[in-house]
């Protein structure tokens, strides 16, 4: 299971210290799990909490006395929801363990040991997770063998399911073929007993073959009718289960036309009009057989799905009536630079799949490249003119790791989307086997392209407004990070912004943020348009002792008013690195800049962190927006900061509102600002009409 920010963990804390149970939050979120916490001081808020929030697991102290651990586990059995419980314990002894055993809990953690509650808490939470999957997989299963009788009922296809050469199941359209009124009349029926005498032998001959997985899916021969009589029929046998058996599902079709002429049919209705490549139903059922040898026989073959880079812009250049033209033009480049064992599709409207059989990572990565370089040192023809385009390729290496549809597809779909991201013409592969190779490899393009933006100027910033709920409007704009392509397209920094954590690349990323607002706020006090700018910093600026110099040099050259800058931090970053939050925030003070928090309120106790860090204004975090409109325990929670902040002097937002209900529960809370692609979207203009 991936841990990361996009994945919360809804953690619930039973015990009678506020602070302990924040020092267990933090050491979870500074390990890169987003904790959504929660901590009841009744039994009857304990209740609350597991019926209306559907924590993931629940942190029990064995010495709470506000609701002791009894309780606790009587309340999750009381629940009858797969709710995990770890007893916190300061140290542990041969008692402990017996009392753990007997309560039913699932394990310990030592408190004392953040790695240990952190390793513990991430087993429990993949079990769950897994446990939950299970849930998930099966129901759909169950869903999915219901909808596919009811397509085989309706279907006008004859179809039968054939276990040990015995008729398990037949839909009406196959009695109806034979001249049977009920499938009474045809089950345990034998299915030579359908075919004519003179093509038994030889179909008893094809039972073995399919037996041992060597006949072809397709076989020509006559069948016999319930009256005696015979007709020529075509046989199509898959592999199949049916109520948890394994058996044969048999599609046949009367055969009333010319072979020749049915055999040239067949042959159009696998492939694609445009390109005359396979289409993507064929394709797709190649793709499985290849799944099920890499599954059962450890065997290595390879996926390559391609796309045209920014097609889009190619359409624009040669116009909507032309697209069919260079799909065609790029089926026959992506036809002769292929081998004859290779099996190539048009997968989607532009995007085309190539499977590669038996083949190791050194060859599927060969071809990968022989393709891209096909495309980049040719010319496309179409009917009026020529087109030069480039491809980016993401490619999967099957084998028994990976031996998955879902999970092939993901993969190559996530390599195509990676190499199309980094700008291009570019080829990613996942090898369950090189995985890390892989990552390291992407990892570095990606650290090369941040440090090219960095020295070519090439970040973005694009603006969104922030709607005054309360009293005269300001002109207040929060500014968004932006990486821009080599071909003018914008990548979100949730693509780049880990890697550059993890290179050491935040503090320079936050120091072109701020320099880029200041240089915006002089910009606009200088042509009479005061406009106050929203910046996200992150913890690194907290360890760099010269961004505040960095601002005040900034101020000074761009004469721009420091009161007109806010620098955001998250919440739980500042409750992690108080003391270095508390001197930065002194720092800008001077210089009249401002420091607010956001993501506020998915703490133990948000306020709490206020007396020691007098932030100005509060972004309330984007949780408590989910169905506002609808969700009175969210109305409630914003209603009561927003009071607590009123109190104290600071300003409230929200942000990502949704629909017209949710402003009207902001309004009626009392939150002072707003914002939200539902008001208006982030844009490269400080254009709004306030």
């Amino acid at each position: 299971m991936q841990f990361g920010k996009d994945t919360a963990l809804r953690l619930l804390i039973v015990d009678d210290s506020v602070e302990a149970a924040e020092a267990i939050v933090s050491g979870l979120r500074n390990s890169g799990i987003a904790v959504r916490p929660s901590r009841p001081e009744n039994e009857n808020e304990l209740a609350s909490l597991i019926a209306s929030q559907t924590p993931d697991l629940v942190l029990a102290a064995r010495e709470a006395t506000l609701v002791p651990i009894t309780k606790v586990m009587q309340a999750v059995d009381a629940s009858g929801k797969d709710l995990p419980v770890l007893m916190l314990l300061d140290t542990v002894d041969d008692s402990r363990l017996m009392e753990m055993i007997t309560l039913g809990a699932r394990g310990i953690l030592l408190r004392r040991s953040g790695e240990h509650v952190n390793v513990r808490v991430r087993q429990e939470w993949a079990d769950l997770e897994a446990r939950r999957s299970q849930r998930r997989l099966e129901a759909q299963i169950r869903e999915t063998e219901r909808r596919c009788d009811a397509l085989i009922d309706s279907s006008r296809e004859p179809i039968a399911y054939i276990h040990e050469g015995m008729h398990i199941r037949a839909n009406p359209a196959y009695l109806e073929i034979f001249g049977f009124e009920s499938f009474e009349d045809i089950e345990g029926m034998s299915l030579l007993d359908l075919i004519a005498p003179s093509k038994v032998e030889g179909f008893k001959q094809l039972l073995k073959q399919i037996s041992k997985g060597e006949a072809p899916p397709r076989h020509e021969t006559e069948a016999r009718a319930l009256d005696g009589s015979g007709f020529p029929a075509v046989m199509e046998f898959t592999p199949a289960t049916y109520e948890g058996e394994h058996c044969l599902q048999v599609i046949l079709r009367r055969q009333e036309v010319d072979p020749e002429l049915a055999r040239e049919v067949e042959e159009l209705r696998q492939r694609d009009q445009v390109t005359g490549l396979f289409n993507r139903a064929t394709f797709l059922r190649s793709l499985e057989d290849t799944v099920a040898d890499a599954a059962q026989n450890a065997s290595h073959h390879g996926l390559l799905l391609i796309e045209p880079d920014h097609f889009n812009r190619l359409l624009q250049d040669i116009g909507l009536d032309a697209a069919d033209a260079l799909v065609s033009a790029m089926g026959d480049r992506l036809r002769g630079a292929l081998g004859a064992d290779h099996v190539a599709a048009r997968f989607g409207e532009h995007q085309f799949a190539v499977l590669v059989p038996n083949a190791d990572h050194r060859r599927v990565t060969g071809l990968a490249e022989t393709l891209r370089v096909a495309f980049a040192d040719h010319v496309l023809e179409t009917a009026d003119r020529s087109v030069n385009t480039t491809v980016s390729i993401g490619g999967v290496l099957i084998g028994e790791k990976i031996a998955s549809i879902t999970a092939v597809l993901g993969k190559a779909s996530q390599c195509l989307q990676s190499a199309s991201g980094v700008g291009g013409n570019r080829t990613e592969l996942f090898d369950p086997g090189a995985a890390d190779r892989a990552e390291e490899e992407r990892v570095e393009a990606w650290v090369q392209r941040i440090r090219e933006a960095l020295d070519a100027d090439r970040f973005v910033m694009e603006y969104q407004p922030l709607i005054a709920m309360h009293g005269e409007p300001l002109e207040m704009y929060e500014a968004y990070l932006r990486l821009q392509g080599e071909h003018g397209e914008l990548v979100p920094p949730l693509a780049f912004l880990q890697i550059a954590e993890e290179h050491g690349l935040l503090w320079e990323i936050d120091r072109w943020v701020v320099g880029k607002a200041i240089s915006v706020i002089g910009e606009r006090s200088r042509a009479g348009r005061p406009t106050t700018v929203l910046v996200k910093i992150t913890q690194a600026s907290l360890q760099d002792n010269t961004l505040a110099q960095f601002i005040q040099e900034k101020l000074a050259k761009h004469g721009a008013d420091g009161n007109l800058l806010v620098l955001q931090l998250p919440e739980s970053k500042v409750f992690t690195h108080l003391r270095a939050a508390q001197e930065f925030q002194a720092q800008v003070a001077h210089y009249g800049v401002r420091v607010g928090l956001e993501q506020f309120g998915v703490g133990l106790n948000s306020f709490q962190l206020l007396t020691h860090f007098n932030a100005a204004l509060l972004k309330i975090d984007r949780s408590f927006m989910e169905d506002l409109g609808s969700n009175p325990a969210h109305q409630a929670r914003l209603k009561e900061i927003a009071e607590k902040a009123r109190e104290q002097g600071k300003t409230t937002i929200a942000e990502f509102v949704q629909d017209a209900a949710s402003m009207s529960a902001l309004f009626g809370a009392g939150i002072d600002y707003a914002q939200g692609n539902f008001l208006a979207p982030p844009g490269p203009a400080m254009d709004y009409e306030f």
